[in-house]
């Protein structure tokens, strides 16, 4: 253990003391035993999204648009809508609207990763997802975790939470003993699996270097099924493992059966499996037809450095390119509809 490690471990050693919470206490011995019981990190990959600044030497990094794409040009057309929706629906300003179809035009045509706009620095920002696993597999919700009083299974429009929108980017901000620990533990983190190409562990070593510190991002929820000795994702994280286990919910009784338009039978099987799972109410696992699935436990992290959050790097690759995804707008906030896309 090198003395950054120490002096930041003993800090937080020594709040804990300090506090005298016995929430915390209990939280901390949950995550040392979830550290015993699965000793192992599965990697999933990269995931991208967008972070913001504001004007200001003192100013923090957020996320402005949630960490679960999965190629850098979903999010840069991500921001592009948002910039594109601010003009239509959010100023009557022709000076704000200018600027921010400005940006709207780069966005049709360039794989910008960075856009100063109306006076804020936009970033599309690179992730890595990893779960704990162990003998049994990827490691299930925590006791500790939050859950919510009232369990409501149907689904709500509108109310689903965002994983981490408005999150500060801080690697000095820690949840905990444990979680310092891992966070402090991933700063050497890289690829070396064959099974990814040897430009993408070129980068990822270099990564350690250019940017050596972690940001941890909101703890997230996911769906993931066996498929032999790996889990395959499901889908993206949930706030709470609740959110996560209603989307399963939702996909066993109503979404697959009609997206891959099953017969009868096997739609009441998957229907009949989706009903004793939410009777259950806090089960993390379901078999039905062969398959299993299983609530899991996802970590995800944002490597730091002098310049702030690590961009895109050159291996990522995106399977196209910047596009036009709106019709032409006025600065007085006309939509032109009948131009060629």
């Amino acid at each position: 253990m090198d003395e950054d490690w120490k002096r930041r471990l003993d800090e937080m050693r020594a709040g804990l003391v300090r506090e005298g919470d016995p929430v915390a206490w209990v939280t901390e011995a949950d995550a040392a035993e979830a550290a015993v019981r699965y000793p192992g990190l599965a990697v999933r990959g990269s995931l991208f999204g967008v972070a913001a600044r504001e004007a200001g030497a003192d100013s923090p990094w957020r996320v402005v648009m949630p960490l679960l794409d999965g190629m850098p040009q979903q999010s840069r057309d991500g921001l592009q809508s948002k910039f594109f929706f601010r003009a239509k629906d959010d100023t009557d300003d022709p000076e704000v609207r200018r600027e921010l179809l400005a940006a709207v035009r780069v966005l049709e045509r360039e794989p910008v990763d960075e856009l100063v706009v109306l006076g804020t620095t936009y970033r599309i920002v690179r992730g890595d997802e990893v779960a704990r696993t162990g003998p049994d597999g990827l490691e299930p919700p925590r006791p500790t975790d939050p859950e919510p009083v009232f369990r409501v299974w149907e689904r709500q429009t509108g109310a689903d939470r965002c994983l981490d929108t408005g999150t500060v980017l801080a690697p000095e901000r820690t949840r905990g003993l444990m979680a310092e620990a891992l966070r402090l533990g991933l700063r050497e983190f890289h690829y070396i699996g064959e099974r990814y190409p040897s430009a993408v562990r070129a980068d990822s070593r270099k990564a350690v270097t250019t940017h050596p510190d972690i940001a941890m991002l909101p703890v997230g929820f996911g769906v993931v099924e066996r498929a032999g000795d790996v889990w395959q994702p499901q889908g993206s994280p949930a706030p709470t493992p609740h959110e996560a286990r209603r989307g399963l919910y939702d996909c066993l009784t109503d979404l697959w059966a009609r997206l891959y338009q099953w017969d009868d039978e096997r739609r009441e099987r998957y229907r009949r499996a989706g009903e004793l799972f939410r009777a259950a109410e806090r089960s993390d696992e379901v078999r039905v037809d062969g398959r299993e699935f299983r609530i899991c436990r996802v970590e995800r992290m944002v490597r730091f450095g002098p310049d702030g959050p690590e961009g895109p790097r050159p291996s990522d690759i995106d399977e196209y390119g910047p596009t036009k995804m709106h019709p032409r707008m006025d600065e007085d906030g006309t939509l032109h509809y009948d131009e060629d896309q």
